[in-house]
């Protein structure tokens, strides 16, 4: 019964907020179409400005990865995904998601391919994907493109809720459908 409900929320979810939100907007008098392409502008010039960032952030994974780094912290964090009841094939997801949103994306791709999307670690890779962030993007990209400089409490808080959003999804995958 929860596995059905909780899969007719998710497929009307956006098509909903896709008719709500401008029906709210009109009734409220705001030009909608108008609002939009301004924020679509100014998207646009923000995207421009982080590129460099963006490249910055794109070769220091690339580096990570490359030099064998993140199969060593893989091989390292085993033995506490297991004590937390975490099939050990969605570690590198673990590890690359506060790094990469394409990269986890690929990576989650890769196990849903292999196990299939109704299987529990196709099904926690998902979950992980909407409970964990991009804390090191966001802090490379965003942060810098306006000039904070000063982001320690952004990582420590960024990385705390990336690990309460892992266990979190390893908690509710194991009671849902474990």
């Amino acid at each position: 019964m929860l596995l059905t409900v909780l899969t007719t929320v998710s497929r009307w979810a956006i098509p909903f907020l896709l008719l709500v939100i401008p029906i709210y907007g009109y009734c409220k008098s705001i030009p909608v179409y108008e609002t939009f392409v301004e924020g679509a502008e100014e998207g646009f010039y923000t995207a421009i400005k982080i590129i460099p960032f963006l490249v910055g952030m794109l070769v220091a994974i690339s580096v990570f990865r490359a030099s064998g780094a993140m199969d060593y912290l893989v091989r390292a964090m085993m033995p506490v995904m297991a004590a937390i009841g975490a099939p050990p094939e969605v570690l590198p997801l673990a590890v690359m998601r506060p790094l990469s949103g394409s990269g986890a994306l690929g990576l989650a791709t890769e196990l849903m391919r292999a196990y299939g999307p109704d299987s529990m670690i196709g099904r926690l890779a998902s979950v992980m994907q909407g409970t964990t962030d991009t804390t090191f993007f966001v802090l490379t990209v965003y942060f810098g493109s306006v000039g904070i400089k000063k982001f320690k409490y952004a990582l420590i808080t960024g990385l705390t809720a990336d690990i309460t959003g892992l266990v979190a999804s390893i908690y509710i995958c194991n009671r849902l459908f474990g």
